[in-house]
Formats: C-alpha cells, structure tokens, sequence
C-alpha cells in the first residue's frame, strides 16, 4: 500500500488542466483552418489537391468556402496557394450543431449550441455515451477512446463511455456509416432511452470522408439519424471532442467553446 503511495506522490497530477489551461501542443499539430479571401485569386489551385473535394472558388475573389465537415487536414491546400491565403492553425476547438456551420465562408457562423434545458437538467452533471464504429479506420475510435485514460479523465466531468445502448444518453459515431453497419446502427439508436442524441465525430461520420460517394457508404451518420453535434477531424484531435461536449452541456468556463 505504501509503495503505490510513494509511487502516485513521485507521479505527480497528470491529468491535463483543460479546460481552465490550454494543454500545449505540438508545433505539427493541424487545426482549425484561416481562410483570407482578399488573398485568394481564383486560380483553384487549393480546389483542385482537395482530395476530399472540401473547398469552392466559385466565390473568389470575394470570398471562398472550405467545408470542415469534409476536410481531412491534410494541409495539401495550404501548399499549393501561393497566395497564403490558407493557413492551419494549432486552434483545436472546432464543432457546431449547425452543419451548416462547419463551411467556413459560409453564411453560419461555427458555433456549439447548448442542450436544450431539459435534456440538460438529465445531462448537466452526469451522461454515458454509447460508441459505435461505422466502417472507421479505428482514429476517431482511438481518440475518443483516450479520453478515459488519465491524461483527459472524462469523468472527471461526470462524462463515461458505456457498452449497453439501453444505459445510454448520446451515440458517437464514428467511420462513413458502412451498408453493412446501417441496420446496427439504427438498432443501437431504438434501443436507447429517452431523451437521446447523435454526435459525428470526424469527416467521415459529418459527410462520408474520403469515401464519400462510393456506393458502400451512407455518407456520414447523418443519412440514418439526426445528429446534434459535428466535431470535424480526420480524427478529430481527443480536445476537439472533449471541447465540443463540454460546450454542449454547457460546462466551458466564461462560456468558451467553439
């Protein structure tokens, strides 16, 4: 017994400060993308590497969108403008209940709106999640998964991921909504109690991701059932989630959040 003591006082706090300190992160880290419009020139350089068909010029030179619900950062559209008028921040909160929001130069503004007053009297202090996977790669699923560990203690924040639909108040899902995840999908949504809601968790949930189109997939958790929030990503960093959720039950500090 002394020795685990000893061995916790040597260990010191490792559970991040956030969400009252910004964790710092790493310089490679790619997060929430600038747009300048004034430098864009139309040349459709940034549209034409978009792998995931995320950006439109049809707006320059007075503006052009990028939509981060398809966009998988993987940087390609910073490179080919000249112009800068692209850039990646280390900005990690990102997420909107709006899907409208997540298109950048769009006419919605990104932002995280809470849960109704009802659904947060059940939730405010105390909420289990049900994961399901979709067809992911298994990123998304990681980084949601993280969140237990000692480093982001989600309960913490009276937040835990359970097994059972039947114990569960939100459905994170992850992956492009497979044809053959579909119908496991659905039943996991009917079999929990209300008051419930759906969370997409990277671009593939929010829109299909790289795979959007192809007839396997359902493009995103969306076509199946309605989703509350969208935290983009590919995947989306573990502070991008847990900065969404608390947003959603209303527990940032001085109200930040996305």
């Amino acid at each position: 017994m002394m020795r685990t003591v000893k061995a916790r006082l040597r260990q010191g706090y490792r559970t991040n400060r956030f969400p009252k300190e910004n964790p710092k992160l790493s310089s490679r880290y790619t997060g929430l993308p600038a747009l300048d419009s004034g430098a864009c020139t139309a040349c459709g350089a940034c549209e034409e590497v978009c792998p995931t068909e995320a950006i439109s010029t049809s707006l320059a030179p007075l503006g052009f969108t990028l939509d981060l619900g398809r966009c998988i950062f993987c940087g390609a559209c910073e490179n080919a403008c000249g112009q800068g008028a692209i850039a990646f921040s280390g900005n990690f909160r990102m997420g909107a209940t709006d899907r409208k929001g997540l298109v950048l130069g769009g006419d919605t503004s990104m932002r995280i709106e809470r849960l109704r007053e009802e659904m947060l009297r059940c939730f405010g202090h105390a909420m289990k999640i049900r994961v399901v996977s979709a067809g992911g790669c298994g990123a998304c699923e990681a980084d949601v998964n993280v969140l237990e560990t000692i480093g982001f203690d989600l309960s913490r924040f009276g937040i835990s991921i359970t097994a059972s639909p039947r114990h569960s108040d939100a459905l994170v899902v992850t992956g492009p909504v497979s044809g053959n995840m579909e119908l496991a999908l659905k039943k996991t949504w009917d079999a929990m109690p209300e008051p419930k809601f759906v969370i997409a968790v990277g671009a593939c949930a929010i829109s299909g991701g790289i795979y959007r189109g192809m007839p396997e997939v359902r493009d995103g958790a969306g076509s199946t059932l309605p989703v509350a929030l969208f935290i983009p990503g590919c995947p989306p960093h573990p502070l991008s989630i847990l900065n969404a959720l608390l947003s959603l039950l209303d527990r940032m500090p001085n109200g930040r959040g996305a």
